[in-house]
């Protein structure tokens, strides 16, 4: 370790020379703040739960498996993968009665949770049982037996009745009057929030024996609710529930793992914050780490004239790189946690966004621990060591004499190991591009995520060989400009080395910030033009408690009515192939209320083969682009899992082409409605008639009123690409502006040497804004070149159509690039400028 301690030079150059290294101390800083960050969202996900709520006072609670598990051949042999289910998985109502027979055990209590309409309005719908453990107390009357009904104090003001009196509900069963049996205190397990019920919406409570055919589910319980008795211990409890409930598929919970059964919004917040923590987080660490490396060999690098100096008055190759490594531990730990803070700030920041959007559920909580605090910084130290002792290898080696002329004139040759590498990631980029193109879904999007970071990775390695030639084309261009252009493109191709480590970071902001927000505009637009096209109905009738039942049929007896019908909207888990591995992907399904001639009248699919006609039990329409994915085609058999996690194998009868606007999986509604929790129809699309006599069944708009609402509900979804395209892109503009200060700065002696032999103050920053203008158009359009590489087979994949790119945003990008660059140059200059004129 002696070797790494900070010796003399190092002390003296960081105290002496320290403008030298703010740019590597901005560098490394940026880059703790992308690892801290996205080290804490993964943290979290890792480490996600949520507190019992309605089941805090049952220690011990019994539920289906909430996942659809899914064994697939992998590289390291077959592996399970757990997929969370788009609804709740259900068990064996008479599963109570076993559990309440274990030892320890005073009572066991099946727990249901349903949608209610009364009138316009919605209720939550509880079964009596559970009572025992939520709190809920009679304040009058008494407990509901068949055909009755307890109501809370909302409810029964809505339906101004009371004890003894009949209220109208309606429920999965249908339209059914029910007496007040009783007026109900909802207790704190009944109010909470994630206790299925909304918080603040009001409930109603069913005979038990009543309540599963009400919800839709026959004989079957969303949980069952264990109570100890008097003394029992939970831990043993919980092992005596599940030896007598062995072989039933419920797996028992205690702890905060009764949280997750009653919220399963904790599920997809896990997948979300693993996904931004760790695929996200993986390609932001690896540009961060990319740039911070690349800012500190340009450091390095400037200083190869003192190295040179040095080996010519006696020091040796091992105190160069003894000094280089020492300056690493001198800038990188102190910038690695002056990043952690603002990365903890950006997380949390972010962590909020996601709960206010309804991603995260509010019970969980950010976690921050050293775990990824010292991940952050441990990165930035080894960044600047590794990328130190390769700047800094060439001048520490070679003789003092070639190290002081290589000092004053760049290099022409790159090395010809980074050559190598170079032209090896270029060729892989191209070769993987043609893969992605090739290819559809899945498969064309992760191969074009490898294409980006390969030719990334390219254009680094040559960047100067890539800069000498930029500079040689722009210098074409710059002929007409005056002195000061022609300067410009000399400087450029002389200093090749220089002028690639400005480019890199523009290209990189360009080529990320692109690929993400350019990837959402696309699929936007596509799918907009779908919905556009697809919705063909007169009439669209929606309501925020779901349609009532037989909504259709009332709306097919309207006069002029041509065709009515309703849609059931919910998500299936189908599995697909990607990479030659096999994934359950969620895709939107609809089922339909009629036959697919009617569907057909109200919406249009663009059906490429077989026909929606045969549509019914058994049998699916399905998107081409999920077709291809499933490697499935009219008349084979489709595996999936119904959103609870039932699994079927219908029939593809017809495959279409609007899926990403619409729905990718059309089946009849009988097939969804008993595996959802609630069987209210979502959406009714009624072609002919007037919309006066469906305004009884809910809000009435036509179908571009429709496709409004729904583009606004998909551009919510688009903010966390754009988020993700502000931190990379941001991040890499930072390293971009940095570098430039960092390239005038060292530039004052050169700056002395024009003003010396006549140049005007204006003339030299004349000549750099050419710079800068050079750097900045030919980031910009590498940058360009590598995203729409990268999006053209990942949308071909996707959508099947280009990438569509605004105008307006792609302008907005390249002008912030061009402004920042030229911001970046003037700025610092006119300081050099000034301080050598005083």
């Amino acid at each position: 370790m002696r070797s790494f301690a900070p010796n003399g030079l190092a002390r003296a150059a960081v105290r002496f020379k320290p403008a030298s290294f703010v740019g590597t101390f901005v560098a490394l800083m940026m880059s703790a703040l992308i690892v801290a960050a996205c080290g804490v969202l993964l943290e979290t996900g890792a480490r996600a739960s949520v507190p019992a709520e309605r089941y805090a006072k049952a220690p011990v609670v019994a539920a289906a498996d909430q996942s659809a598990r899914l064994v697939a051949d992998t590289i390291d042999g077959p592996e399970e993968t757990a997929y969370p289910l788009p609804d709740t998985a259900r068990v064996d109502a008479g599963l109570a009665a076993k559990a309440a027979r274990a030892p320890g055990a005073e009572t066991a209590v099946p727990d249901f949770t349903f949608p209610v309409r009364q009138d316009d309005g919605a209720l939550t719908g509880h079964g009596w049982g559970s009572h025992a453990f939520t709190g809920t107390a009679l304040s009058a009357g008494a407990a509901p037996r068949a055909g009755e009904v307890v109501l809370d104090a909302a409810a029964a003001r809505t339906a101004k009745t009371g004890v003894g009196g009949t209220v109208a509900l309606e429920t999965a069963a249908g339209l059914a009057d029910f007496r007040v049996s009783g007026l109900a205190r909802a207790g704190a397990g009944d109010t909470a929030a994630s206790g299925g019920a909304a918080g603040g919406k009001a409930t109603a409570w069913f005979a038990d024996a009543e309540a599963p055919a009400l919800a839709g589910h026959p004989g079957k319980a969303d949980a069952i609710a264990v109570l100890a008795a008097d003394g029992a211990d939970t831990g043993a409890l919980a092992a005596a529930v599940e030896k007598v409930l062995a072989g039933s598929g419920a797996r028992v919970h205690t702890g905060d793992g009764r949280g997750e059964v009653e919220d399963h919004g904790l599920a997809y917040a896990k997948e979300t914050l693993l996904a931004l923590g760790g695929s996200f987080g993986g390609i932001a660490t690896l540009v961060a780490v990319f740039t911070a490396a690349g800012t500190v060999a340009l450091s390095v690098g400037q200083r190869n004239r003192e190295f040179a100096l040095l080996r010519a008055v006696g020091a040796t190759p091992r105190q160069i790189r003894r000094a280089v490594a020492a300056e690493a531990l001198l800038v990188a730990p102190l910038a690695g946690l002056v990043g952690c803070l603002p990365g903890i700030a950006l997380a949390s920041w972010w962590f909020g966004q996601l709960k206010d959007r309804g991603a995260v559920p509010e019970a969980v909580g950010l976690h921050v621990s050293w775990i990824p605090l010292l991940a952050a910084v441990g990165t930035g130290l080894l960044t600047a060591l590794g990328a130190g002792w390769a700047a800094g290898r060439r001048p520490a080696k070679i003789k003092p004499g070639q190290a002081l002329a290589e000092a004053s004139v760049e290099r022409l040759r790159p090395g010809i190991i980074r050559t190598v590498l170079g032209l090896g990631a270029l060729v892989g980029g191209s070769v993987l591009a043609g893969v992605a193109a090739s290819t559809a879904g899945a498969d064309a999007a992760n191969a074009s995520l490898g294409v980006v970071m390969l030719f990334m990775l390219a254009v680094a390695l040559l960047g100067p060989l890539v800069a000498r030639l930029c500079a040689a084309l722009f210098g074409l261009l710059l002929r007409g400009g005056g002195a000061a252009a022609s300067l410009a493109a000399a400087n450029s191709r002389t200093n090749a080395r220089r002028l690639a480590s400005a480019i890199t970071p523009i290209v990189l902001a360009m080529a990320f910030a692109s690929t993400l927000v350019f990837l959402h505009t696309s699929e936007s637009r596509v799918a907009a033009e779908q919905l556009r096209d697809g919705i063909t109905a007169d009439h669209v009738v929606t309501h925020p408690a779901g349609l009532p039942a037989g909504a259709a049929d009332r709306a097919a007896r309207a006069p002029g009515v041509d065709a009515a019908v309703s849609l059931l909207d919910t998500q299936v888990l189908v599995p697909v192939d990607s990479g030659g591995e096999t994934s359950l992907q969620g895709v939107a399904a609809q089922g339909i209320s009629g036959s697919g001639a009617e569907l057909a009248k109200v919406q249009d699919l663009d059906v490429r083969s077989g026909s929606l006609d045969r549509v019914g039990a058994g049998r699916i329409a399905i998107d081409t682009i999920l077709a291809t994915a499933a490697k499935v085609e009219v008349g084979d058999k489709l595996t999936l899992h119904l959103p609870d996690g039932t699994k079927a194998r219908p029939q593809v009868v017809a495959v279409y082409g609007r899926g990403l606007g619409l729905a990718a999986v059309t089946m009849d509604r009988a097939s969804l409605a008993g595996h959802v929790t609630s069987g209210f129809d979502s959406t009714l699309l009624v072609r002919g008639g007037d919309a006066t006599p469906l305004a009884a069944l809910g809000e009435v708009t036509d179908a571009s009123g429709y496709a409004v609402e729904q583009n606004v509900d998909r551009a919510l979804g688009a903010w966390a690409n754009y988020v993700m395209a502000a931190v990379l892109g941001g991040f890499a503009a930072i390293a971009a502006v940095n570098t430039l200060v960092m390239t005038v700065l060292d530039r004052r002696r050169e700056l002395a040497t024009l003003r010396l032999v006549g140049s005007t103050r204006r003339q030299v920053l004349r000549m750099l804004r050419w710079e800068s203008l050079l750097v900045s158009v030919a980031g910009v359009a590498l940058g360009t070149a590598i995203a729409m590489i990268t999006l053209t087979p990942m949308m071909r994949g996707l959508t099947g159509e280009s990438p569509h790119v605004p105008p307006l945003l792609y302008a907005a990008f390249a002008a912030t690039a061009v402004s920042l660059g030229l911001l970046a140059v003037t700025l610092p200059a006119l300081a050099v400028l000034r301080d050598r004129e005083s």
